[in-house]
């Protein structure tokens, strides 16, 4: 494990992969580390798994002016690899896009794993070292050979079979760890602990929080209740998206608090792709037999009391009303006469109580600043930093803004391939 790589790539998500691709094509032993079990978990659900790969707009001015102020950087990368040279990459290999409304270019397959096909293969083809399982603990610098020694603080996966306190010397690095849009695909903001102590400027996250409203009469019927520690879980398509453990509060037009503020962004954003909807586990620390032992236990101590009016133990009591016409059972029924049948729909509601989104309240305002290092530090023509010599930034972990619609992922191609074709 004393090798000596030229490029190693801490992340692989889109634009990890793009870098460790483009350097391993122009002839780099290259290293890509990733602490997920495999590549691009976070492509793999992207635009609600269908995978907006970038926005049809091929010249130049006009894209970078998307960025939300943040163009004068970007004109010098994206003159490099833009999005022709984008769509370029992806039909010569094999795989067509299509265009639909406002200029969003998806894969004609219509699926995410498409794009993460093409990204694995152009990888493979440069005999790109991939290791999985690697949680990357810290980035120094040797005083002496300028060369960079990473810590491994996990076991390391399927390269290296290396085991957790190893160090890896590199010549160069590319930091492509994203920012903390996405925690559960491992998008939580650790590069920016190094990158701090290696002297750049970090700019906070600024989300801009906004409750959901809801299209469900019911719900806004709860107006108050208030929901703690319960499972959200956000879907599009039948796929589930993400989900938090946390408190969630019924109000007049849908539901609020917390935890439901912080996946605003996310559900905000698949809401350009189609419908998305909430499920809600009343009870995550139980599974379905446990509950419905639960309930189950509850309906005989109580057998001759009426269902609406024990149900209230386990739920607040303004949700037994819903919860009831929702499954069609008559809550005047006494206990002892609640079927099999009723018993285990009554779970699974408990379990998984669908509300359907209708959008964000003041759309307008859930605009984000992403967060991440000040983009002066950072030489736009090559990606290096300009505080750290062969030290390059890309993707999420720049503090660059952009709108939905194909930009995050071109900006992930663009500055990818940049950092790739230079370190």
């Amino acid at each position: 494990m004393n090798t000596l790589w030229d490029v190693v790539v801490i992340g692989g998500g889109p634009a990890g992969m793009m870098a460790a691709g483009r350097a391993a094509e122009k002839g780099r032993k290259v290293l890509l580390l990733e602490k997920n079990p495999g590549v691009g978990k976070k492509l793999l659900i992207t635009g609600g798994g269908r995978c907006n790969v970038t926005n049809n707009k091929p010249e130049m001015r006009s894209m970078v002016t998307k960025y939300k102020g943040n163009d004068q950087f970007l004109f010098s990368a994206f003159s490099q690899f833009g999005v022709a040279q984008a769509l370029e990459f992806f039909h010569t290999r094999g795989m067509p896009t299509k265009e639909e409304n406002e200029g969003r270019i998806f894969p004609v397959s219509n699926k995410a794993k498409s794009v993460w096909d093409v990204l694995v293969k152009y990888m493979q083809e440069g005999k790109v070292q991939v290791q999985t399982g690697a949680a990357v603990s810290g980035i120094a610098v040797d005083a002496k050979t300028k060369s960079f020694e990473i810590k491994i603080s996990a076991k390391g996966g399927s390269a290296s079979g290396g085991k957790g306190g190893e160090k890896i010397i590199a010549r160069s690095v590319i930091v492509a760890t994203g920012g903390l849009s996405r925690p559960e695909t491992g998008s939580t903001g650790e590069g920016f602990v190094w990158l701090k102590k290696l002297g750049h400027t970090i700019i906070d996250n600024d989300f801009a929080l906004v409750p959901i409203a809801l299209k469900d009469a019911w719900a806004k019927k709860l107006g108050g209740v208030v929901l703690n520690d319960i499972k959200i879980s956000v879907f599009q398509n039948d796929q589930k998206q993400s989900s938090q453990i946390g408190k969630l509060l019924f109000t007049h037009f849908g539901i609020s608090g917390p935890t439901v503020l912080v996946m605003s962004k996310e559900i905000g954003e698949l809401l350009q792709y189609g419908e998305v909807a909430i499920m809600l586990d009343l009870f995550p620390k139980l599974d379905h037999g446990a509950l419905k032992s639960k309930l189950q236990e509850l309906l005989i101590t109580q057998s001759n009391k009426k269902l609406k009016n024990v149900l209230g133990k386990l739920v607040p009591s303004a949700l037994v009303a819903p919860l009831l016409a929702l499954v069609k059972i008559d809550g005047e029924t006494p206990n002892h006469s609640i079927s099999h049948d009723a018993r285990i729909a009554l779970t699974t509601l408990l379990k998984a109580l669908p509300l359907n989104v209708k959008g964000l309240l003041g759309a307008d305002k859930a605009v984000i600043s992403s967060g991440g290092v000040a983009l002066e530090e950072v030489n736009f023509k090559t990606m290096q930093s300009r505080l750290v010599p062969n030290l390059y930034l890309v993707g999420d972990v720049l503090n660059i803004d952009r709108p939905t619609g194909g930009y995050s992922l071109q900006l992930c191609w663009t500055t990818g391939y940049v950092a790739g074709d230079n370190a």
